[in-house]
């Protein structure tokens, strides 16, 4: 069965939950995202790292150089204190929606 697609505007809370727990590049994100979710889920690299530009840019991601596991340079991506408070918001909001698309999906 092929990945599902992602809803618009998912993919920052993705990145940012991946993140909360230690600091990651961008491919350990993907394969994350791909193996929590049994490959239900499958994020494009282009939207993937645009994501972390754009949170980065946004104050919400710190990053820093260093060697992968296989001993490449790579971005590592950690959470800032703003990005721990819009992963919480998000969190919240995204329970909120689940509840009341389940309210409708449940009453039809």
């Amino acid at each position: 069965m092929p990945p599902l697609t992602l809803l618009q505007g998912t993919l920052d809370l993705l990145v940012l939950r991946c993140l909360s727990g230690q600091p990651r590049h961008g491919y350990a994100i993907a394969s994350l995202v791909r193996a929590q979710t049994k490959g239900d889920l499958s994020v494009d690299d282009a939207a993937l790292y645009q994501a972390l530009h754009r949170l980065f840019r946004q104050g919400l991601l710190d990053a820093e150089w260093a060697p992968s596991e296989n001993n490449r340079r790579a971005r590592y991506y950690t959470l800032t204190a703003a990005g721990r408070r819009r992963l919480r918001e998000g969190t919240a909001n995204w329970h909120r929606y689940v509840r009341a698309i389940d309210a409708v999906l449940q009453g039809a």
